[in-house]
């Protein structure tokens, strides 16, 4: 446990480091340009739409995988994806949810890339049917409903704001104490579940349990929507949190947590 909890810390000082600059490492453009390409290749069932992938580390489920043998592979008709793109640290994340067809999946995607915009790291959480409240169609449902929309410039949270809302959130279930910016509504989709019905008085401070360390922390921030998705070792099993931040209050939290191995 000392050895992840010394990786969350590392990975926590770059995102921090990264979040007092500000500057941007990599133009958007190329970073929408390969979610789009990301989309595509998952829509057709062919990874070389992604490009050259040789030297490429690939991941399902944080671990090592063959990509010619991965959830790439396997051609899915895509019923909703929002992607994130942090030209700071050169990085991206996309939900994708399959909810119509034979087999249903929910995908969350991160990918790193040099400032030059060459790919250097695919790794994705496939959750379906067994994993963590898997429900396809509940997470369709919600997900299209929700207001994910560009935040206007002047109205942004920053990066640290964004990400410190994030990290209150994993602390809390490892210590009550954390000080959590919960907003008010506040709504998380978990798997398929939804801890509201899209009222004012939905609340995101329920259900939550203790004693579970939330370690190895790796970010991807977009504050043009206040948006932030972190991979995270939840205790033993692969998890994926997606948080909207508004005003520095936590709107929405999206989670994908693998239990199938």
């Amino acid at each position: 446990m000392q050895g992840l909890l010394s990786l969350a810390a590392l990975a926590a000082l770059a995102a921090s480091l990264f979040s007092a600059s500000g500057a941007a490492q990599c133009a958007r453009e190329t970073l929408v340009a390969a979610t789009n390409k990301l989309i595509a290749a998952q829509t057709a069932g062919t990874p070389d739409t992604m490009g050259a992938l040789e030297g490429v580390a690939y991941l399902e489920q944080f671990k090592t995988a063959d990509v010619t043998k991965g959830i790439l592979k396997t051609p899915l008709t895509l019923d909703f994806n929002r992607s994130l793109h942090d030209t700071v640290q050169c990085t991206t994340y996309t939900e994708m949810v399959s909810a119509k067809g034979s087999h249903p999946y929910v995908i969350g995607t991160q990918m790193h890339f040099t400032p030059e915009g060459k790919l250097t790291n695919l790794s994705s959480l496939v959750t379906d049917q067994g994993d963590w409240l898997f429900n396809a169609t509940g997470t369709l449902y919600w997900a299209s409903r929700e207001k994910w929309d560009v935040i206007p410039e002047d109205q942004r949270d920053s990066r640290a704001t964004i990400q410190a809302a994030a990290d209150a959130y994993a602390d809390i279930f490892n210590d009550k104490s954390a000080k959590v910016p919960w907003g008010s509504p506040c709504a998380r989709l978990e798997g398929g579940a939804y801890t509201g019905n899209g009222s004012a008085n939905d609340r995101c401070d329920v259900g939550i349990p203790d004693g579970v360390a939330l370690v190895n922390r790796r970010y991807v921030i977009d504050e043009t929507i206040g948006a932030v998705d972190v991979f995270i070792d939840f205790a033993t099993v692969p998890d994926s949190h997606e948080f909207r931040v508004e005003k520095g209050k936590i709107r929405y939290v999206h989670t994908i947590t693998v239990m199938g191995g």
